[in-house]
């Protein structure tokens, strides 16, 4: 697995710990962000990464660092 699909793995995993812990649905996240349901499955398996404006929006619903959802530091 290379850097890139590692990296998309980590981000999915955590945007899905997030809003479990959030207590959040996938549609009411999508609603959040601004983009489908579909698209917040998408992340969530890894087989693609959200855009740079996605990852700020996510992080201001979450209250973490762009740092953390990007895998780059474990607090929040």
């Amino acid at each position: 697995m290379g850097y890139n699909s590692a990296m998309t793995m980590v981000i999915g995993q955590r945007i899905k710990e997030l809003r479990k812990e959030f207590g959040i649905t996938q549609r009411e996240l999508a609603t959040a962000v601004g983009c489908s349901q579909p698209m917040i499955v998408l992340w969530e398996k890894g087989d693609c990464e959200p855009t740079a404006g996605s990852i700020l929006k996510l992080s201001d619903v979450f209250g973490c660092s762009c740092d953390y959802l990007l895998g780059k530091r474990d607090d929040y």
